[in-house]
């Protein structure tokens, strides 16, 4: 139920921001050119590893190695193959969807059956609907997450997922309670999927101002509208304003449908849980299989699952969290391309990051963070906090 209100809160919000502010917006993102944005991307990876929960140097090392994971595949200004070891599997990169399902859906599976028995749910559960004190704790959440989704579906390579991500990180640091997350904390109900729902709704504001997808699914967009002989860019609101009001109307009874199937059968979708998890995990596996395969109809997807279940396996174990991972693999070719487009510009000058001044501005920021969060009163205290949380 949580879920659901929380959703839908942060839907109609998300879908005011499109319909009131995408033309500002628009202008406020002319003024970000290449260096801008990759300067942003950096400030958006040291505020991974400064949500992070325990070792600053571990968070760091999941951000580095989720940049190296991003590299494999064909280099695409060169052709050149990269980190495939002669594999035409991997020429093309790996799939977002091969990597979360190894390290979230394969990864816990391996760690519960490795715990022992996990029976979900025994007793009947009465009561679906948020109490007080859930209000209390999960409004808070659910407006920071719609306020971070909004932000961070404008960015390239943002949208929904890493909105979820970065939301149940800040709730996890905000949180008097963290020992309570991933045991039923409703705060990590409520913030990430506001933020995820927001996310997807505001990534609408640069396909259809500028005309530039910043997810795949905006992408789709793009080309279907073009079929349809529709631009997206800044004309679009004045020449087809049928279309962009149209959406948004959609927009908002889609996220109305949400709440009238969701909330009523919120009783049957508890009843999963009562599925013993020897029957359960099977089913998990095989869904998760399913939808690895049908990334690009190839048996390797699937396979590609396994190194990244063990992996998971292991990081879940010794404590490094794989959210910085994930941030790292899904901004570091939009990163490497941005990169690139700078110095192309400046012609190989390193100092275009520091001489334009909105980029400076968010390099600036991003050394405080981390100067920060490296303080040794800082650091004892998120070590401190990690302990009592183990």
């Amino acid at each position: 139920a949580t879920a659901a209100l929380a959703s839908f809160f942060a839907g109609t919000v998300a879908t005011f921001l499109v319909a009131a502010f995408a033309p500002v917006l628009a202008e406020v993102a002319f003024k970000f050119g290449p260096a801008e944005y990759f300067s942003l991307m950096i400030l958006g990876l040291i505020a991974a590893v400064v949500l992070a929960h325990g070792s600053i140097i571990k968070a760091l090392g999941m951000v580095v190695f989720g940049l190296l994971l991003s590299m494999i595949g064909t280099d695409v200004n060169s052709g050149v193959p990269r980190f495939t070891f002669g594999s035409m599997e991997l020429a093309d990169g790996i799939e977002f969807a091969v990597v979360a399902m190894g390290m979230f859906g394969f990864a816990e599976i391996i760690f519960n059956l490795r715990s022992g028995s996990r029976d979900l749910l025994t007793a009947k559960v009465t009561g679906y609907m948020p109490t007080k004190e859930d209000w209390k704790r999960g409004s808070p959440a659910a407006v920071r997450g719609t306020l971070l989704g909004s932000v961070l579906g404008i960015l390239p390579g943002g949208g929904a997922v890493l909105s979820s991500f970065a939301s149940y990180a800040v709730e996890k640091k905000l949180s008097k309670r963290p020992q309570e997350f991933g045991k039923g904390a409703i705060e990590g109900v409520a913030g990430p999927e506001a933020a995820n729902n927001a996310g997807a709704q505001t990534s609408f504001i640069p396909m259809l101002t500028l005309g530039i997808p910043t997810t795949p699914v905006m992408a789709l967009m793009i080309a279907a509208m073009m079929i349809h002989n529709i631009q997206p860019g800044p004309q679009v609101m004045t020449s087809n304003p049928s279309l962009f009001w149209g959406l948004i109307v959609s927009m908002w009874v889609g996220n109305l449908m949400l709440v009238i199937l969701n909330l009523p059968l919120v009783g049957m979708w508890i009843k999963l849980l009562q599925v013993p998890y020897r029957f359960l995990y099977p089913a998990i596996l095989l869904f998760c299989c399913i939808g690895a395969y049908s990334l690009n109809n190839n048996v390797w997807d699937v396979l590609m699952t396994i190194p990244f279940a063990i992996a998971g396996y292991y990081f879940k174990k010794w404590h490094c969290e794989p959210a910085p991972l994930l941030m790292g693999f899904i901004l570091g070719t939009l990163m490497e391309e941005y990169l690139r487009r700078a110095l192309t510009i400046s012609r190989g000058d390193w100092s275009v990051f520091v001489t334009r001044p909105l980029s400076a501005s968010l390099l600036v920021v991003a050394v405080i963070l981390l100067v920060v969060v490296a303080l040794p009163f800082i650091r004892k205290k998120r070590d401190e906090a990690f302990q009592e949380e183990d």
